[in-house]
């Protein structure tokens, strides 16, 4: 069993909200990329729009409140993690988004 804090829970008070941001943000992705492998679009499509409501949170936040050097690193792996979901659930989105464009297009795949 890990007992060990949590990461966030050893940075300071005034920065931690940036992170729980940014952890919020890999949580929703997370999220996003299960609903993408379950071939679930509607939820991947409310999840975005809930990502991109907390990064502008997050931006604003940021604005006043910067990050210190110290939790870069923290922030930096959050991100690295955010960016491999996304690369997924854009590899997923290829052939559903190729579809979408057929059909807006008229023209509709007969399957056999």
């Amino acid at each position: 069993m890990n007992l060990q804090p949590h990461p966030i829970s050893r940075v300071h008070p005034m920065t931690q909200n940036l992170l729980q941001y940014y952890e919020a943000i890999e949580r929703a992705s997370q999220d996003m990329l299960e609903a993408a492998r379950n071939g679930n679009w509607d939820a991947v499509v409310k999840l975005e729009g809930a990502c991109a409501l907390l990064i502008s949170q997050l931006k604003h936040a940021a604005s006043s409140q910067p990050l210190p050097t110290e939790e870069a690193q923290l922030k930096s792996r959050i991100m690295q993690r955010i960016l491999v979901n996304d690369a997924e659930v854009r590899q997923l989105a290829e052939p559903w988004l190729e579809q979408l464009d057929e059909l807006l297009a008229g023209r509709t795949k007969t399957l056999h």
